[in-house]
């Protein structure tokens, strides 16, 4: 890329920072391209979600199959999926049309490709094995699935909140989106933003010392929280999103799903949501909240000096 080109892709992304390994240098480029080609089209990031949902979901009854031909064919739709996935949100930062709406669509898009997948990994399980039993983990993945991107999603876009006012504009907190959603009139709109408002409710609640901090900080500074703080919280979060929290994202999650159904042991994937994934997610809100302890306890200490 030019010099040119590449500060356009870099404003086509939440934050460099944000980006896994394998998005910044796969997935994300390649969806540059292509929001770059749809740039000066008709065509809007929501129905580039739209499209990948549909895509996504393919990949479910493709692995049902068990054929390597709809193996594969399940793995490119994937694939496919997440570059649109990436598609989307790049397309809505470089076009200016980035919306509430866009980004529950853009965050319910993987959970309903992997809850199709689950319905049918369960469903293949069961003629292998001759049991409903399959069904129990299928369920269980699906909510370990939801809790996992809720909280992966929540610490992302806190990491921006403290990038800067502008990169942190989607950090919203339940009190806020509560009061949008009891303005809106009766219709999809206002049933996406009612289970918007739970995902965030859900959030707060499961991250009691991150709420404390972020009370203390406004309390304080209100919207102009200090620039050494804002570092010192990145370098910490920043280093949790390399170690722990980017396992819980598409790539270790889909690895691990293709491996499984490329050797025919798809049960191994339910173990992996299950159980490895999920002490993940605990061990991240566990540092997670005790870095914002750290920050509250060096703030006061700063100002007892003072």
């Amino acid at each position: 890329m030019n010099p040119l080109s590449y500060t356009e892709y870099e404003a086509s992304l939440k934050s460099i920072e944000t980006e896994n390994y394998i998005d910044r240098f796969f997935f994300r480029p390649v969806g540059f391209l292509i929001a770059k080609l749809l740039s000066n089209t008709c065509i809007t990031p929501n129905a580039i979600t739209i499209i990948s949902i549909f895509i996504g979901a393919a990949a479910g009854p493709l692995f049902y199959l068990h054929k390597i031909q709809f193996t594969l064919a399940g793995i490119l739709c994937l694939i496919l999926a997440n570059i649109l996935d990436c598609v989307d949100g790049q397309l809505a930062r470089l076009t200016h049309k980035k919306s509430n709406i866009g980004r529950i669509l853009d965050g319910l898009a993987g959970d309903i490709w992997f809850t199709v997948i689950y319905v049918f990994l369960a469903l293949r399980l069961k003629n292998e094995f001759g049991t409903s039993l399959f069904f129990i983990p299928a369920v269980f993945s699906g909510l370990s699935h939801l809790l996992q991107a809720n909280i992966t999603d929540y610490y992302k876009t806190l990491h921006l909140y403290f990038v800067s006012k502008e990169k942190g504009q989607e950090f919203q907190n339940f009190e806020e989106i509560n009061s949008q959603y009891k303005q809106m009139k009766r219709g999809c709109r206002k049933a996406l933003f009612f289970f918007y408002s739970v995902y965030t409710s859900f959030q707060e609640a499961v991250t009691p010392r991150l709420q404390q901090m972020l009370k203390h900080l406004h309390a304080r500074y209100g919207d102009d929280i200090p620039e050494e703080i804002r570092i010192d919280f990145r370098r910490q979060s920043k280093r949790l999103m390399k170690i722990f929290i980017d396992l819980m994202t598409f790539n270790s999650r889909a690895a691990i799903l293709i491996i499984a159904v490329l050797t025919g042991y798809v049960w191994i994937y339910f173990l992996f949501e299950i159980i490895m994934l999920n002490l993940i997610l605990l061990l991240s809100i566990y540092l997670h909240e005790k870095i914002c302890t750290k920050i509250i306890l060096k703030d006061e200490e700063k100002r007892f000096r003072v």
